[in-house]
């Protein structure tokens, strides 16, 4: 295969990547006017937004082992059409209900391709330098997509209506499809791989009902025996979804694969990233629009230094990894994204550049870490098992984000309510204490003095909850780096007592 035909190949699967990745984050500029419009509460808002990572880190393990199965390439283009049909459903939603359903048949489409995205990598560049810069450039893509989400929604929303943030979707997906069945080349597959669809609804079931309970131990007014029984339920299904894949001959997941260290160490340092990327990014355009008072362009333009030095720092880090460890540049890359939001906070109420600094930081410790944890993935796992491996990852890339998003999210909303006090003086309804969306939204319906004094006690009640958040994913970033750094050095003693 020629070096253009190779590189070409990169540029169609990075374009499928781009839209799954902006499409987590994307929302997040969209969000305040899509709830106004549709009127949505504040459990559907964070059912729209995670009901499409939860669905696809649900159904990733057997679209892995289904493209192992029936050949990458057709897998990815089957996968193309669902998430272009998906877009112009959710486009021209009428109800929060809808968008919620066409959130997830995105999530079927970007489930099919995502983890055929990295497989044709791997069959495609079988020189080991050129596959880990072209490791580097899909993690660059990866993390710095998510970045450029609030800022495509954000342009997009100066001009049009919200549902222009799925339609965006439509011809780069039909040229990605037509470019990949041009050039990207026919995989068999492997025809005696079984697919394990019980085993994807266990896992599934598993995690839905874990993000529920908290998400439900979170919301005010929440019931305990709901949040309860959705965590018992989530806890069985993990349970029997790991028993079943203990006995399987051909497991969804090959549970194993976990006793490879750096396999490991890559799927903690993907989780933690995406954990804190979707988590920090969505509080932080929030705040930027409820509280700043930005516009959605302007929110995402504030927060162009996360994307921006993801995409630096993802292929310079491609092009180190051979020459240095790969653990201590997992370690490292989680402390470099800790130190960024150090800096944010110590620059929380003073001049801006000090704020991009601050998530500049942590866009180069995310970019980096992201393309360490795809180098460990895909380079220490054995090649038949590509599919397999890539779908690993990127459940740790959509388990981190619905799990950030949802924890930070509902975190954040109880911060929210517990700070959120009400003048004694104004007769509004208890939603006020929900969200900020909803104070804000009830805020205008009333007098000024009465708007200015609802919409100043709910700013400064988000900018509590919001300080409280920063510093614990902070914190939660350099305990993570330090747990990646103790079970690298591990590993290391074990190998040179073992030679």
């Amino acid at each position: 295969m020629s070096t253009l035909k190779r590189w070409m190949i990169l540029a169609i699967v990075s374009s499928a990547l781009l839209l799954i990745v902006m499409d987590m984050t994307i929302l997040y500029t969209a969000l305040p006017s899509l709830t106004h419009d549709l009127g949505a509460s504040a459990s559907e808002k964070l059912w729209i937004l995670n009901g499409y990572s939860l669905v696809m880190a649900g159904l990733l393990p057997a679209m892995g082992t289904l493209g192992d199965r029936l050949g990458y390439k057709k897998i990815f283009t089957s996968g193309l059409l669902v998430f272009a049909a998906a877009s112009l459903t959710a486009a021209f939603s009428p109800v929060p209900v809808v968008l919620v359903m066409a959130r997830v048949l995105l999530a079927v489409g970007a489930s099919m391709m995502m983890p055929a995205t990295l497989s044709i990598i791997r069959v495609t560049f079988t020189n080991e330098r050129e596959r880990a810069l072209a490791i580097g450039i899909w993690g660059a893509v990866s993390s710095g997509g998510a970045g450029l989400g609030p800022i495509v929604g954000g342009l997009l929303l100066e001009h049009f209506w919200w549902g222009s943030v799925f339609l965006i979707n439509l011809p780069i997906a039909m040229l990605a499809l037509v470019l990949t069945l041009i050039y990207v080349p026919q995989h068999a597959g492997n025809k005696e791989k079984k697919w394990d669809l019980i085993g994807s609804i266990q896992i599934m079931v598993a995690m839905v009902g874990l993000i529920y309970s908290i998400k439900e131990f979170a919301r005010r007014g929440g019931s305990p025996t709901f949040a309860v029984i959705g965590a018992v339920i989530g806890v069985v299904a993990l349970i029997i979804f790991i028993r079943r894949q203990n006995k399987s001959a051909s497991p969804l997941i090959d549970l194993s694969l976990f006793r490879i260290t750096r396999f490991s160490s890559g799927f903690i340092t993907a989780l933690v990233g995406a954990f804190a990327q979707m988590g920090i990014q969505y509080i932080v355009t929030q705040r930027l629009q409820l509280v700043e008072g930005l516009t959605p362009l302007q929110a995402g333009l504030y927060t162009i230094s996360i994307p921006a030095a993801s995409l630096i720092a993802g292929p310079l880090t491609g092009s180190l990894l051979h020459r240095m460890d790969v653990i201590r540049i997992q370690s490292f890359s989680l402390l470099l994204a800790a130190l960024g939001m150090g800096v944010y906070l110590t620059q929380f109420n003073a001049g801006v550049a000090g704020q991009i600094l601050g998530l500049g930081l942590l866009g180069a410790g995310l970019g980096a870490g992201m393309t360490a944890a795809s180098h460990s993935i895909m380079n220490y796992a054995p090649a038949d098992k590509a599919g397999m491996a890539a779908s690993i990852e990127e459940v740790a890339y959509e388990l981190g984000g619905a799990s950030g998003i949802a924890i930070i999210g509902s975190m954040s909303a109880l911060g929210y309510s517990l700070a959120m006090k009400v003048p004694s003086d104004l007769q509004v309804p208890a939603m006020v204490k929900d969200s900020l969306d909803e104070a804000l939204l009830v805020a205008e319906s009333l007098p000024s003095q009465a708007a200015a004094a609802l919409q100043a006690a709910g700013q400064f009640a988000f900018d509590h909850s919001f300080f409280m958040i920063i510093t614990g994913v902070a914190v939660f970033l350099a305990a993570a780096s330090l747990i990646v750094r103790l079970t690298g050095d591990r590993s290391q003693k074990r190998e040179a007592a073992e030679s």
